[in-house]
């Protein structure tokens, strides 16, 4: 599976954790930065992100920052995205279970670096439920 990786400087710390856990267990990695914690605009990182999602050329896409919360409006401006800001596994479940969410979005100054690893390995893991919900994310798009 080919995950495409976006964060700003609130997120990079994490952004690198997420980025070797995930080749270590054998995933395709498309790095859109930023490549330091110098201070950086979030929209230059996370929209290539999310357009490479919504485009095909990767399948999933992980996006960080301070909160989440930016990243993750910026993601859902993409035509075709659903994109969940996850704060602990059990969101995680449920956005990929229940809303299909194609990208992901994480809060370096909200949550631990385990939890942040943990919320990742749950999100790529669980399948779409489909049945009712595919009626509800097909509201969405």
């Amino acid at each position: 599976m080919n995950i495409a990786l976006g964060t700003d400087h609130a997120g990079f710390e994490y952004k690198e954790a997420i980025k070797a856990m995930l080749i270590d267990k054998g995933y395709t990695v498309k790095d859109f930065g930023t490549n330091s914690n110098e201070s950086v605009d979030y929209p230059l990182f996370i929209r290539p992100a999310a357009k490479s999602v919504a485009g095909g050329e990767c399948e999933r896409g992980i996006v960080l920052g301070g909160s989440g919360n930016g990243e993750a409006m910026c993601a859902n401006k993409v035509k075709g995205i659903r994109c969940a800001l996850c704060w602990n596994v059990e969101t995680a479940n449920l956005s990929r279970a229940h809303n299909d969410a194609n990208m992901l979005s994480l809060g370096q100054r909200m949550i631990s670096e385990k939890t942040a690893l943990e919320i990742v390995n749950e999100w790529l893991n669980v399948p779409f439920d489909g049945g009712r919900h595919a009626r509800r994310v097909g509201f969405i798009d």
